[in-house]
């Protein structure tokens, strides 16, 4: 009987200093909270998974019966907690996806920036220019803060740290005038010059409405540090839509031009000389061109033309009948010579 008592005295010494070690730790072990090993140096201890997160002594779990219940009842598999752990570790490591860079701007050296304190309003101006060397000198942070790179919202969150007179400040900033991202157009446009671009790139269309291209313009090229130059069809709206980057020189081509051609009037005429000519000419209307005939003008008009041998062949016409309708009236080539003659 006394061997009984002295081993139940052992047994609840046992079980009073377990609990009083449990204690001491603070740990508060919930349905649904999960006990594994601890995976760092000091392996003997156990972690709780769940809504806490103290360390408890491994020995003293062993020899609380009521904790390795309620670890024995809510642990998971260890299959299935490896998975857990694998699809934690994909999560944290996904790679995060770029913005496109038609949709962010990072502020450069003479951009004007908008920072205002949401909460404190202020009649001074909150208009800062980004200064040489990319630093923005806000006088509320504890110093001139570099800021070429950072997009507006990034800056705003740096100023929040950095506003130590106010507790929790909103700091909202926004880009006023953009001035550090251009480009230049040139050619066959109305209004050629710099552009200032709003995003790290611009689709060309958007850059060549602002600079209003000839309505003949067919083709535009973009010369672009380290690679070839781009050649773009302006009718193609998948070409029009290639991106423009700072530092980028667009050139919009016009049609090729024929060289342009005379034909030649003398005699009668009221201005003869030398006249530009165009195809479907006729004789009467290098006549009037020439500005028409004099009062001592004839009946008579003669065409003389240069064959490929070079030898002129002349032909004659009776201005009166054309213009009676009787004959038709001749088409002209490039380089003809019209000879009114005199009446007699």
């Amino acid at each position: 009987m006394s061997k009984l008592i002295l081993a139940f005295a052992v047994a609840l010494f046992s079980l009073v200093s377990v609990s009083a070690q449990v204690n001491s730790e603070s740990v508060v072990v919930q349905p649904g909270d999960l006990l594994r090993a601890d995976e760092s140096a000091s392996a003997g201890r156990a972690r709780v998974l769940g809504n806490t997160r103290a360390a408890v002594d491994s020995s003293s779990l062993r020899s609380a019966p009521s904790l390795n219940h309620v670890a024995a009842k809510n642990a998971a598999p260890a299959s299935d907690v490896s998975m857990t752990r694998l699809r934690t570790s994909a999560s944290t490591s996904a790679p995060v996806l770029p913005v496109p860079l038609n949709q962010i701007y990072r502020v450069g050296v003479g951009d004007v920036l908008d920072v205002q304190l949401m909460d404190v309003p202020s009649a001074r101006s909150t208009l800062f220019t980004v200064l040489e060397g990319g630093l923005l000198d806000y006088p509320l942070s504890n110093a001139p803060m570099p800021v070429v790179g950072l997009t507006a919202d990034e800056i705003a969150d740096q100023l929040r740290v950095r506003i130590k007179v106010l507790d929790n400040p909103k700091v909202a900033v926004k880009v006023r005038d953009y001035s550090s991202h251009s480009v230049i157009v040139t050619g066959f446009v109305l209004d050629p010059g710099a552009r200032f671009l709003r995003r790290e790139a611009t689709p060309l269309y958007v850059v060549l409405a602002e600079a209003r291209p000839r309505s003949e313009a067919l083709k535009a090229t973009i010369t672009r540090a380290g690679v070839p130059i781009i050649n773009i069809e302006l009718r193609d709206q998948n070409s029009a839509a290639t991106l423009v980057m700072p530092g980028d020189v667009i050139k919009v081509i016009a049609p090729p031009t024929e060289p342009t051609v005379f034909f030649y009037t003398g005699g009668a005429l009221n201005s003869p000389g030398q006249k530009i000519f165009h195809g479907g000419l006729t004789l009467t209307q290098a006549i009037l061109a020439s500005g028409g005939v004099t009062r001592t003008a004839g009946a008579k008009v003669k065409v003389a033309r240069q064959g490929t041998d070079g030898r002129l062949t002349t032909s004659e016409y009776n201005l009166r009948q054309i213009e009676e309708g009787k004959i038709p009236d001749p088409i002209l080539q490039a380089g003809d010579r019209v000879a009114m003659s005199e009446s007699r």
